[in-house]
């Protein structure tokens, strides 16, 4: 049993070492934002697609932007990103994002919008 422990112990200093210190290999800053502008005009606003991505090899929940409620004047998929409150929004209800997998939304409006992350969830690493 205590070898057992000492080997438990031993690994997680290995992976602290391994991280920098740090208990979670992600951070905020693996979530990005990528936005262009689609060519596509709705109701004389320009469109915007929106790509969501997790850059860490860990999977990320619960991923909210700042999003003032996210106006457009076209109806926004509310699977990709929907309004929690007047500032906040999920991405993907709150279901995990992976590497290399994102999700994407469009909107039309007159002026891109910025979607700083606020925070998400880490899970597991693969």
């Amino acid at each position: 049993m205590a070898s057992l422990l000492s080997l438990f112990l031993a690994t997680s200093l290995l992976l602290c070492i391994i991280n920098g210190g740090q208990g979670a290999p992600c951070s905020l800053s693996d979530i990005t934002i990528h936005q262009t502008k689609t060519g596509g005009i709705v109701e004389g606003k320009p469109e915007y697609e929106v790509l969501v991505s997790n850059n860490c090899k860990c999977l990320q929940s619960k991923v909210v932007l700042r999003c003032y409620g996210l106006s457009s004047v076209e109806p926004v998929n509310r699977r990709a990103i929907r309004p929690l409150d007047e500032e906040k929004c999920i991405v993907g209800d709150g279901r995990p994002l992976s590497r290399g997998t994102p999700i994407k939304f469009k909107y039309a409006w007159m002026t891109p919008q910025d979607f700083p992350v606020i925070s998400t969830q880490i899970h597991g690493c693969y």
